[in-house]
């Protein structure tokens, strides 16, 4: 079975961890354990997050005076081969005898989407209160609330399609394990000609693994993160796991804008769409969750 999986953040990096190298491999090689599971049953293309990531790069660049601050293009090019090198670098020791390939990956969107005006994607560090208002004074960011501190945020403009996606498929019937489409994929508009070329955005990677998936013609979209599936009643103390749901019952506009929101969005368009299941859950619980012991299961 082809299964597009989608990981988040989480997998290289865990709330509150700082944002170095150590912890990232650290993390990735747990993670490893349990996508390789999932890898040697199944055909297994790979999208990953990049959020953290990206926003330490843009701070970095903004640090260097002596040049202009690298575009969000440019750094979303740059996470993608970072972050594809330690998750190659773990997935190589728990999978030694396969090909394992990350492709550079660019997502056209459209340059009149209303997201380029409403930021909504989060990226970078979480800030307490005063940190962020003053981050958001200094450098004239938008600044939104995210768990219990804050964070950057930036437009976020639907993926319309993926620039790479031939190579793509051919690398997957070779049987090589891709990972591809990181942080949702370069965010590009077309250009003179058709040429894409890049425009200042982070494409959500749940809605970029979703359209990959629709035009790999997946079996299965796999959306992992640290929470262990859908909830109702999230924010009472009813709050209660679903374990099935059909995706005509999933409201997403009832889920977090920026979080939980384009999660439900993606597995709900790849159900309906394609008629085949879509999960959300852990990452440490991959297996269970394709097995119905876990997480939750979106129904056609």
């Amino acid at each position: 079975m082809r299964i597009l999986v989608a990981i988040g953040g989480n997998a290289l990096l865990k709330r509150g961890e700082m944002l170095d190298i150590g912890n990232q491999r650290r993390n990735m090689g747990e993670a490893a354990a349990a996508l390789a599971a999932i890898a040697r049953e199944h055909e297994v293309v790979l999208v990953h997050g990049n959020g953290p990531q990206v926003g330490l790069l843009a701070l970095e660049a903004d640090a260097y005076k002596d040049a202009p601050p690298y575009p969000l293009d440019v750094l979303g090019a740059e996470s993608q081969g970072m972050i594809g090198y330690v998750i190659e670098e773990a997935m190589r020791r728990a999978l030694p005898e396969r090909d394992i390939v990350t492709v550079l990956t660019q997502t056209l969107v459209d340059p009149d989407d209303p997201a380029f005006a409403r930021p909504t994607k989060p990226i970078g560090p979480v800030y307490d209160d005063a940190t962020a208002k003053a981050l958001a004074v200094e450098r004239g960011w938008a600044v939104a609330r995210d768990g219990k501190g804050w964070r950057r945020v930036v437009a976020s403009p639907a993926p319309r399609h993926i620039v790479e996606i031939g190579a793509i498929r051919k690398l997957v019937e070779k049987g090589c394990l891709v990972i591809c489409a990181g942080g949702g994929g370069i965010p590009v508009r077309a250009g003179a000609g058709g040429a894409p070329e890049g425009v200042e955005a982070v494409i959500d990677k749940d809605l970029a693994a979703c359209l990959l998936a629709i035009e790999l013609k997946a079996q299965a979209l796999l959306i992992l993160t640290d929470v262990d599936g859908v909830y109702k009643d999230w924010d009472t103390p009813a709050r209660k796991r679903l374990s099935a749901i059909g995706a005509r019952d999933l409201d997403p506009s009832t889920f977090a804008e920026g979080s939980m929101r384009p999660k439900i969005e993606a597995v709900r368009r790849f159900a309906i769409e394609t008629g085949q299941p879509a999960f959300i859950g852990t990452l440490a619980d991959a297996g269970g969750i394709l097995d119905g012991r876990s997480g939750t299961r979106i129904e056609p």
